[in-house]
């Protein structure tokens, strides 16, 4: 077993890894969107729960900075399990496990609780699939372009 990375390397990983896979999931809202989908129910409604209501500019921008940030922070369980994990089609199928469990266990069921809403599982499959796709996008991603180490600080 491979010692576990520092909080700090795996802070930076988070960074580096995070940001591109939360980019990524980001074509895949729009066009979810714009086909009428429900996308990004619970960044909607937690960025109003921090800031409450702001103009459409503003709204914007916040919700995209918010986004990052959860990228990066997200990141951070699933980088520090693919610090034990070789191959790049396992880091890959690890990261996109991670990302279903991740849709599961916070976006269906904890979000959900929190807010009060009915669970995707009770509004059904239109409901279910989009957050589904774009959790496994962001898993994948991180499996793809993580390092297998993170870099110890220079």
């Amino acid at each position: 077993m491979r010692p576990a990375p520092s909080p700090g390397a795996l802070l930076r990983e988070a960074l580096r890894s995070g940001i591109p896979a939360g980019l990524a999931m980001i074509p895949f809202a729009a066009v979810f969107r714009a086909n009428g989908l429900r996308i990004n129910e619970y960044g909607r409604k937690t960025l109003e729960l921090v800031v409450g209501e702001v103009a459409p500019p503003l709204h914007t921008v916040l919700s995209f900075a918010q986004h990052m940030l959860i990228s990066v922070f997200a990141a951070l369980p699933l980088l520090w399990l693919l610090a034990q994990v070789e191959g790049r089609g396992r880091r890959i199928l690890v990261g996109t496990l991670y990302g279903a469990v991740f849709y599961a266990v916070v976006n269906a069921w904890a979000l959900p609780l929190y807010f009060g809403d009915p669970t995707p599982w009770a509004l059904g499959f239109e409901t279910i699939y989009p957050s589904l796709a774009i959790h496994l996008v962001y898993g994948a991603v991180i499996g793809l372009v993580a390092r297998a180490q993170p870099a110890a600080p220079r």
